[in-house]
């Protein structure tokens, strides 16, 4: 699965303006949103120099950013945020610019919507696996107690993620995703600004900001709340950049990168990326020993470039 985020936000917050900075998608921006409104969807790519540079040395046709899928819903009320439940993580954008605006009021608003979505979502699962436990299956019978006291928990206004024992992998929470806050306005970001500037290239575009693009600045964010990495793959048709998790292995590289390599993987091939660059080709860094093999356990780190050697 690629990476997702789950935009939430009260009406007017500059929640869609944000999308649309991030993906270039162009969604129509409203002033209220409506239940009808249907979630914006979109994708981010993450820019990234030492991607160029790979690509040049082994002179790849094709170069692709590594992306991250962006969804955009409608307001904050339990059905609509639902569909943020495979989200990697929440970006919580709250007015900064209005002359009546409380940013810290709006995001502790959006978490309160969190907490309900989840207290909701608990009480609808319980509903439906009470039914499955008149079987008399144990395990159910079980998930029926956890259930109860999980929704015991909620009420009392404690998220899921302060919950100490095991979650029901079916549950899929909000309240335990990572919240990255951002403001829309002074000291924050500047999402109108961004869409504005979206239009420019690069290197004329930076020169109107005081720091960096807000893409940057959300791509840090979440490196951070999900510890973030990234890995290269690169040959004659296509150099591309894949995100990761730190601490994740080769295995799971290569079914970020196609279900088939870990299906059938045998070993992987591992160069740091300035190792390739200094020496100009694979084949020169195997021939300085600089390029090594690996097994389905190895640790990816960030800024490797990988070869994944499959047999399916």
């Amino acid at each position: 699965m690629p990476l997702q985020v789950g935009l939430v936000g009260l009406s007017n917050s500059g929640k869609t303006v944000l999308f649309n900075a991030l993906t270039h998608a162009g969604a129509e921006v409203t002033a209220y949103a409506s239940v009808s409104e249907k979630a914006n969807l979109g994708v981010a790519t993450i820019p990234d120099g030492r991607l160029d540079e790979v690509a040049r040395v082994v002179g790849s046709r094709k170069v692709t950013p590594a992306a991250i899928r962006v969804m955009d819903v409608p307001g904050t009320g339990g059905s609509l945020v639902a569909g943020l439940r495979e989200s990697d993580a929440l970006l919580a954008v709250a007015d900064g610019f209005s002359p009546e605006s409380d940013p810290a009021r709006d995001l502790e608003a959006i978490r309160l919507e969190l907490l309900v979505a989840d207290r909701d979502h608990v009480e609808r699962r319980l509903e439906r696996v009470r039914k499955e436990a008149k079987s008399g299956d144990p395990a159910t019978r079980q998930e029926v107690d956890l259930l109860e006291a999980l929704l015991v928990h909620v009420e009392a206004g404690k998220t899921l993620a302060d919950w100490t024992g095991e979650l029901p992998s079916e549950l899929e929470p909000l309240t335990t995703k990572p919240l990255i806050a951002l403001v829309n306005g002074p000291g924050g970001i500047d999402g109108k600004l961004e869409v504005e500037l979206a239009e420019l290239p690069p290197e004329e575009a930076a020169e109107f900001r005081d720091g960096p693009s807000v893409l940057d600045q959300v791509v840090a964010h979440l490196k951070d709340a999900l510890g973030l990495i990234v890995f290269f793959t690169a040959g004659d048709t296509e150099a591309r950049s894949w995100p990761l998790r730190q601490g994740q292995t080769a295995l799971e590289a290569a079914e970020t990168i196609h279900t088939d390599l870990a299906r059938g993987f045998i070993r992987c091939e591992v160069i740091r990326w300035h190792d390739l660059v200094a020496c100009g080709s694979h084949a020169e860094a195997a021939r300085r020993g600089l390029q090594r093999l690996e097994g389905k356990n190895y640790v990816v780190e960030d800024g490797d470039v990988l070869n994944v050697r499959f047999n399916v």
